[in-house]
């Protein structure tokens, strides 16, 4: 046998086959072998396809009602709210439905789109040839013809039912964003606004949790202050003291500068927010000889004895300074709640 002869060309297809190899068919666009297509009772039964179709207008009508939740929730459930679920325990009322409500409303788009497309939508298999990428006039033609078939074919066009329940659900699931933007801002109980501190308050020590009294305060000190009534076992005591927690520094009064202070404070005693006008970190460092106090976080720093105005760093205004007196009992008190918001000045952008 020459070298060029091929040892398998005599071999019998059903031999060659067996030896596993592949025979080319003279057509390379043949029947690629699919089974033949086995029609949908949906595609005979007019009666299943309505049934189908009032099965996925239910799913996008339940995703629609789930929004209204979700949105609705805001309103009717408070932030501080705590229920017991079983088997979770104990856990959020707002955060229970908000989670709860968009996934239902996304979970039933996606079941009824699921449906629609496996009951309703055609589901014949179709073998197309491979071309160049660069497509002529002509398959593009055919792209645009295809796509109006499956349009066709979708049933958007008749199934009105479902197109408009559909559009209904796909229109209101994006309102659930929006919502979640309101707490990027100040709310409409202007919350950030204002803060425990009311007169008669009175300077409650964080250390003794006792009233702060004058003789306690002592030049050169520093000494932290909560409002009275507000307990550190509460369940919103983290977000309130975030908002009133108050330094208390007592200064000669003839090395108070600003004249306001001097008004708003008690023989030398003046309260200023603990929290920085920068992003809102704790004050905690005070220099006695300078007055000043420094936050820790970006170095901002404040002279309290000229109205805790900003003399370094990135903060964009002074320490709200709270109005304090002294009570019957001869104990510190407020006179009011602080001039202006404590924190970061979004308000000054408002």
């Amino acid at each position: 046998m020459s070298s060029q002869e091929n040892p398998r060309e005599n071999v019998p297809a059903e031999q060659d086959a067996a030896h596993g190899a592949v025979k080319v068919a003279d057509d390379p666009f043949a029947d690629p072998g699919l089974p033949a297509h086995k029609p949908r009772i949906q595609d005979i039964d007019e009666r299943a396809a309505k049934r189908s179709e009032r099965a996925v207008a239910f799913l996008f009508t339940l995703s629609m009602l789930a929004t209204i939740a979700f949105i609705a929730s805001y309103v009717i459930f408070p932030v501080d709210k705590i229920v017991f679920i079983w088997p979770i325990g104990n856990v959020s009322a707002l955060n229970f439905a908000l989670g709860t409500s968009l996934g239902v409303a996304l979970f039933c788009i996606g079941a009824g789109a699921v449906h629609w497309a496996r009951t309703l939508m055609s589901d014949v298999e179709v073998a197309d040839d491979r071309h160049a990428i660069a497509a002529p006039p002509e398959v593009r033609a055919k792209v645009m013809a295809d796509f109006a078939a499956g349009a066709e074919e979708s049933a958007m066009g008749r199934r009105k039912l479902i197109r408009t329940t559909m559009f209904g659900a796909l229109a209101l699931v994006p309102l659930s964003g929006v919502m979640l933007l309101r707490d990027l801002g100040p709310l409409p109980e202007k919350k950030l606004r204002t803060t425990l501190w009311a007169k008669g308050k009175q300077l409650i020590n964080m250390n003794t949790n006792e009233p702060l009294r004058p003789e306690d305060v002592v030049v050169g000190s520093l000494t932290f202050a909560m409002p009275e009534g507000l307990e550190e076992d509460s369940h919103d005591f983290q977000k309130q003291i975030a908002k009133a927690a108050l330094m208390i520094v007592r200064i000669q009064p003839d090395d108070i500068k600003d004249k306001r202070e001097l008004e708003w404070s008690h023989e030398g005693i003046v309260a200023y927010s603990k929290i920085c006008t920068h992003v809102g970190c704790p004050i905690s460092l005070y220099e006695q000889q300078t007055h000043h106090v420094l936050c820790p976080c970006h170095q901002s720093t404040f002279d309290l004895a000229d109205g805790a105005r900003v003399i370094f760093g990135p903060a964009g205004h002074a320490l709200p300074q709270l109005r304090i007196g002294v009570n019957a009992e001869g104990n510190l008190e407020a006179l009011g709640d602080f001039d202006e918001p404590v924190g970061p000045s979004f308000w000054e952008r408002g």
